[in-house]
């Protein structure tokens, strides 16, 4: 994709949806962490789900650390994965009570010190919290951005490098929710739904599938 078909693109994007967020639900930073650290492998709807009655309840690193690995499991066992992410979870708490004082740091570097906060963790914190202009690469954006020409690489660094790159200005700071969205409910892995796809001009993906698909409805 040329600079102007990438501009071109997020306007498109950003017109249809001028205000996109993540679907994960939260209502503080810590939270937030928990939220991201949880989806690793697993839907945001079925984090969703397990949450509402756990962030009812915890709104504090201490507050987890009180409820312990155990009495989080009870309300994260339909997760994916949920015996190490309970270890994790209660293991970042207790770093956040230790080394800055039950706060969530606002920079990449001590983010990732975090147990279980990877890169991509923590540029959705840096994002969503902290209003920074991050590209969180997760599977949906490696995909949208070697399918459109947008961002090519093998993996989710050498992706998120060439979004830093290519990514105009007017559109850096919700671009990644605006990919994610995309290729959640667009430009799926399956059976991307070029057919209705607002974008689908400026893509260089080959294998557009322009028709709907027998048996599928528009």
């Amino acid at each position: 994709m040329t600079n102007d078909q990438i501009f071109e693109f997020f306007r498109i994007l950003a017109e249809d949806n001028p205000a996109p967020e993540t679907e994960l639900e939260y209502g503080n930073a810590f939270q937030l962490v928990v939220a991201v650290a949880l989806s690793a492998q697993a839907t945001d709807v079925g984090v969703n789900k397990a949450t509402r009655a756990l962030f009812a309840e915890i709104e504090t690193p201490a507050q987890m650390l009180a409820l312990g690995e155990d009495g989080l499991k009870q309300h994260i066992k339909t997760i994916g994965l949920f015996n190490s992410k309970a270890k994790n979870v209660i293991a970042l708490s207790q770093l956040l009570v230790d080394d800055y004082g039950g706060e969530v740091p606002g920079t990449r570097e001590d983010l990732v010190r975090l147990p279980g906060v990877g890169r991509k963790t923590a540029n959705v914190v840096l994002n969503c919290w902290f209003g920074q202009e991050t590209f969180a690469v997760d599977t949906h954006i490696l995909r949208v951005g070697n399918r459109t020409g947008l961002a090519k690489g093998k993996t989710p660094e050498q992706v998120e490098a060439k979004l830093e790159k290519r990514v105009p200005g007017p559109f850096r700071l919700h671009a990644h929710h605006w990919l994610i969205l995309h290729g959640r409910y667009v430009c799926k892995a399956r059976t991307p739904e070029c057919w209705r796809c607002q974008v689908a001009g400026l893509c260089s993906f080959r294998k557009k599938v322009l028709e709907v698909p027998k048996g599928r409805s528009s």
